[in-house]
């Protein structure tokens, strides 16, 4: 493992470690409820992220381009982010289950991302390691 990787891979899993106890102090200290200014805007802006990954994503896919795996992961995420608050900040009652019904649609959405995330990741490698394998096989010359 190259060593930059090894330390990146290390401030991330200390990143974690020091998230805990961020986490526990917010516990402690948000307020139950608040006034939020820009609520509509947060909400579209949010809306527009998803609808730019999924763009994105369908754009690079249909290309071939292999970093069509980097924008369907980055929208599985924000498909994942965005149902998590639509049920979070939901009032009990009808607007609890509109928002499950967002949910189950952005999880659908989130789940189609990380398969083609996935899946073009495994076509792409095994493509590559059959061609390698071809390429071993051609140029290697018979033994005398």
């Amino acid at each position: 493992m190259k060593a930059e990787l090894k330390w990146a891979l290390l401030l991330l899993g200390t990143g974690a470690v020091l998230l805990v106890p961020w986490m526990v102090v917010l516990a402690v200290t948000l307020p139950g409820s608040t006034q939020v200014r820009h609520w509509s805007l947060a909400w579209i802006g949010l809306d527009v992220l998803l609808a730019t990954g999924c763009a994105a994503t369908a754009s690079l896919g249909l290309r071939g381009d292999p970093r069509a795996r980097l924008t369907a992961s980055a929208t599985a995420s924000v498909a994942v982010l965005d149902a998590w608050f639509d049920i979070t900040t939901a009032s009990a009652g009808a607007q609890l289950a509109e928002a499950a019904a967002c949910a189950v649609a952005e999880g659908s959405l989130a789940a189609v991302c990380a398969y083609l995330a996935l899946s073009e990741g495994r076509t792409r490698r095994g493509t590559r390691t059959a061609a390698a394998r071809e390429e071993i096989t051609t140029t290697s010359s018979p033994a005398p």
